[in-house]
């Protein structure tokens, strides 16, 4: 009868050892699976609405999902393997989310003519007027952190 008996510390090690094993197969499975990875992103932007509506934040929901998404990748309980096929899927599949917004413009023919143009050339000049301030940034404190051998490229 000695050798049927099974500890209650045994007992827990054999069901961590499953649960473990469990994740580890969940894990490779959903790094190998495309379809997974963009349901698991879809469930991030689901839980960001949820927040959203929830709390009565001012944000949009996809904004609080890509916190969400954020707050689990710096802490590492997300790895990037787990949503990068996903992501580059929708990457590269970006110009069918497009196609609403083209056909909005087919819609209002005012677009094509001079007030597109000058919203065409107001978004032009904002973009810009962006990546030129954000390369500024960067060269700025690249710079700084080179400067102060606080570990830039060129301090190395």
């Amino acid at each position: 009868m000695h050798e049927y008996y099974v500890s209650f510390a045994e007992r827990q090690r054999g069901v961590a050892m499953m649960i473990r094993k469990y994740a580890v197969a969940s894990r490779r499975t959903l790094r190998l699976s495309r379809l997974l990875q963009i349901g698991l992103i879809f469930a991030f932007w689901l839980a960001g609405e949820l927040l959203v509506r929830v709390f009565g934040l001012p944000i949009p929901g996809g904004i609080a999902g890509m916190l969400i998404v954020l707050a689990l990748l710096s802490s590492r309980r997300l790895g990037l393997g787990c949503m990068r096929r996903g992501a580059n899927w929708f990457l590269a599949e970006m110009l069918l989310f497009f196609i609403p917004a083209v056909l909005a413009v087919l819609d209002h023919r005012e677009l094509l003519g001079l007030l597109g143009l000058k919203i065409l050339v107001v978004i032009l000049a904002g973009t810009c007027i962006v990546m030129t301030v954000t390369a500024l940034c960067v060269d700025l404190f690249y710079r700084w952190g080179a400067g102060s051998g606080g570990g830039g490229h060129a301090a190395r």
